[in-house]
């Protein structure tokens, strides 16, 4: 019997100082989850700036499971997400943060949660009564915990944290439900259109650390702005009852 085959996206911008912690750390959950998966792992470097893409190669030359799309500029963390899906073939693909802010060795506990439940997408959830958060400055927080509980109301669907990155999704899902962002909001804007077009949604409460090391391309302000813009459009669409329909193809791109 041959086994499900699981595929794991890692977006990387300007990540140098942590390839030396994440690649290795990374090794050691596919040979966790090889036992019971056939897995693959895809970098996408982003444009970085910096010696990532160097730095990437070398660390991955011996491990075929690995490998490393870039791009020739800098697009945003959904187009990131965008071009590791099209490089992804996995019935279940994973997509989590370069810095471990979530635990690596996490990963398998959450593809084991859409397995077991049957779920279409399950999300990290710090924000679930049974999540925890570990040393985030308060100022990030604030902003993530507001903007979930806005798109819970908006949304009007009983998910504690929406703006992770660490899901694990079945392959339908990401063949099927559009996303317009390639930034920051991309995520967010995924997992919206998959409530809005009936995918089953699960949480998965765990804990989110603080950055170890490098230094986070959020920009507070700009992010801001883009889910608010994002929740006052989500707001006309119940209005106006205009909810967008399910896709009738494909937004990978080729």
């Amino acid at each position: 019997m041959s086994k499900t085959s699981l595929s794991i996206v890692v977006p990387a911008y300007n990540e140098s100082a942590g390839v030396a912690h994440t690649v290795p750390a990374l090794q050691t959950t596919l040979d966790q989850l090889e036992q019971t998966y056939a897995v693959d792992l895809i970098f996408v470097n982003d444009g970085s700036k910096d010696d990532t893409e160097a730095l990437l190669q070398a660390a991955t030359a011996d491990d075929p499971r690995m490998q490393i799309v870039t791009h020739p500029q800098n697009k945003g963390l959904g187009a990131a997400i965008k071009t590791g899906f099209a490089h992804s073939s996995g019935d279940i693909v994973v997509t989590t943060d370069f810095d471990g802010t979530y635990r690596f060795e996490t990963i398998a506990e959450i593809v084991g949660c859409l397995v077991g439940t049957g779920a279409d997408i399950v999300t990290a959830s710090p924000y679930h009564p049974k999540g925890e958060v570990k040393n985030v400055p308060q100022y990030r927080l604030l902003f993530s915990f507001g903007a979930s509980m806005l798109y819970r109301l908006l949304v009007r669907f009983n998910i504690h944290t929406w703006t992770a990155l660490f899901r694990a999704y079945r392959r339908n899902v990401i063949e099927n439900v559009t996303f317009e962002s390639d930034d920051f909001l991309a995520g967010t804007e995924l997992l919206v259109r998959a409530v809005q077009q009936g995918y089953r949604v699960e949480e998965f409460p765990t804990v989110l650390h603080s950055r170890v090391f490098g230094q986070s391309s959020l920009k507070i302000a700009k992010v801001t702005m883009a889910h608010l813009k994002f929740q006052s459009q989500l707001l006309w669409e119940r209005l106006t009852f205009s909810v967008p329909k399910a896709a009738k193809k494909s937004t990978l791109p080729s």
